[in-house]
């Protein structure tokens, strides 16, 4: 299928957009070991957003993969992932911000570096929520596609490198109208003591809504309880 849509994100970069509902957003990791940083929010009313306890505790994961939802903090569904060749994408570890970067990989900034210099998610994450009017209050936990971290019988996480291969890919189908707000800054617990600048690849397919035996409304029931959420509220939306 053609894509709509297709950007290629490079460096440190931001992008930010209204998916509608029932596409599919397809993310392609080109060089391997990439993360991308990921919010989402309900566009027609930007207080419901992404829920990283709900995700989670509703569908008995700790990581996201196939055929998992993305649930928002108004008990109704934002996505699906309907398909996955990762398998692991990291939803506790937040991401990083200037001072972590600077520590981490030393002084580059942009007088000095131009497009090259050393960007954060949390600063990038900024950047695009102003675009739409949201700010320092509406950032919420994100999720990490592609990055892998594990925890210890202590609850220490520590980032395993490489996670994603070249070539692997995460494909959302969004549940309603999503404000999507992306950055592919590293992840922050990565130990690689090289600012990377990897590439991915974004691509935005027309899609159909969830057929009745859709593998991610099934997985969990919590999900079909959410969807039909969904279902009342797009409901009642209609004039």
């Amino acid at each position: 299928m053609k894509p709509l849509f297709e950007k290629t994100l490079s460096g440190a970069g931001m992008w930010s957009a209204v998916i509608s509902r029932g596409k599919r957003l397809r993310l392609t990791d080109t060089d391997g070991g990439a993360n991308v940083g990921m919010l989402l929010y309900n566009t027609r009313e930007r207080t419901e957003r992404y829920n990283m306890p709900d995700t989670l505790k509703g569908q008995h994961i700790f990581y996201l993969r196939s055929p998992y939802c993305l649930h928002s903090d108004m008990g109704r569904l934002l996505a699906s992932v309907t398909s996955d060749t990762v398998g692991w994408h990291d939803t506790v570890c937040g991401h990083s911000d200037a001072a972590r970067v600077l520590a981490k990989y030393g002084e580059n900034n942009y007088q000095s570096a131009r497009n090259g210099w050393h960007r954060n998610g949390h600063d990038c994450f900024l950047i695009e929520l102003a675009k739409w009017g949201l700010g320092k209050k509406d950032l919420v936990p994100n999720l990490n596609l592609f990055s892998k971290a594990v925890a210890d019988e202590a609850g220490q996480l520590t980032f395993v490198p490489e996670n994603s291969k070249p070539g692997d890919s995460i494909e959302l189908r969004f549940e309603m109208d999503t404000l999507v707000v992306l950055n592919t800054c590293q992840h922050p617990l990565d130990p690689d003591p090289v600012y990377r600048q990897r590439q991915v690849k974004l691509q935005v397919f027309a899609g159909d809504p969830p057929a009745d035996d859709d593998p991610s409304l099934l997985v969990r029931p919590e999900n079909l309880r959410a969807w039909e959420n969904n279902q009342t509220y797009h409901t009642l939306l209609q004039p």
